[in-house]
């Protein structure tokens, strides 16, 4: 079985051709994937990733954030014949699996793989992907953390349903946006905790768009248009001592449900079909993380 994912990967970059994370990851893992940029900055980016692994956009400063590049990679995968595609940011510097309650690197192809063959078992998932790994660090103390949280938002490395009739709309907040959107429409989120993303804060890499959208204002403006767009759902409000969206009651009013298809075999899935490994590539300073090891190494 491949252990590389079977639909594309776009990393939408802008200003970041020093500095773009994700690709490094990936290439790392020989996954492929394409870096969609804008012409004025071509030539910056195959400098360091090469013309092959570009996507050059028909247009450049529009002035309008990142919306019309989602919009462009989810056309350019439907005319390359996809029924899914991926949209990573371009700031993801690792990809990790929950394992005994640790977070422990996982090989880039086969995180994206596990999350593609899930959301393919079942007929109304609008878009899956991947919680942050601080986040999913901080909430495995507990012991009962599940392995994804259904219908609550997925950012930065998204896999999107090609036939959806909808879009990624305005300069602010697209992405939560485009999450309602699905929600609304009677679809399902999927947000792993079993594989997540370890991926630089908001406003703390130069380029995209932190000065475009983020300075001044901008994070007030962000939160007021999604409550524009959603009155009876968002509301403005402070978190992080800073202007924030906030979704009314955490998100637990979607209560959707997964359907499942009913041309799959669901006794035949078994968990162990990924070639998944522990393998240690450096020194390991975590009395926790040794035994782990020692205990895969025991059991062959």
């Amino acid at each position: 079985m491949s252990n590389q994912p079977q639909f594309p990967v776009y990393i939408p970059s802008k200003g970041r051709w020093d500095n773009c994370t994700t690709p490094d990851s990936l290439i790392k893992d020989n996954v492929p994937f394409h870096i969609v940029v804008e012409p004025q900055e071509a030539e910056q980016y195959a400098a360091r990733f090469g013309y092959e692994r570009l996507k050059i956009l028909p247009f450049g400063n529009l002035g309008e954030g990142i919306t019309p590049v989602r919009n462009w990679c989810w056309e350019d995968s439907i005319e390359r014949g996809f029924k899914r595609h991926w949209q990573i940011d371009d700031n993801v510097s690792k990809f990790k699996r929950l394992h005994k309650g640790k977070r422990i690197g996982i090989h880039g192809g086969i995180a994206l793989k596990v999350i593609e063959d899930f959301t393919e078992r079942y007929t109304n998932i609008g878009m899956s992907g991947m919680n942050y790994g601080t986040f999913v660090g901080l909430a495995a103390g507990s012991g009962n953390l599940p392995p994804f949280y259904l219908n609550t938002h997925v950012y930065s490395c998204c896999l999107i349903d090609n036939k959806m009739p909808f879009r990624y709309r305005g300069k602010y907040n697209e992405d939560t946006d485009m999450n309602l959107q699905i929600l609304m429409n009677d679809l399902c989120l999927v947000a792993f905790n079993a594989i997540c993303q370890d991926k630089a804060g908001t406003m703390v890499m130069k380029g995209g768009n932190t000065q475009l959208l983020y300075q001044g204002d901008g994070r007030l403006e962000m939160a007021r248009f999604l409550e524009r767009a959603w009155p009876y759902v968002v509301s403005t409000g402070r978190r992080y001592n800073r202007p924030q969206h906030v979704v009314k009651n955490n998100w637990r009013q979607f209560d959707t449900q997964l359907i499942r298809r009913t041309d799959i075999d669901w006794e035949a899935i078994t968990d162990n079909v990924y070639d998944i490994k522990l393998k240690q590539v450096k020194e390991i300073k975590s009395n926790v993380i040794k035994k782990i090891l020692e205990e895969e190494a025991d059991n062959g």
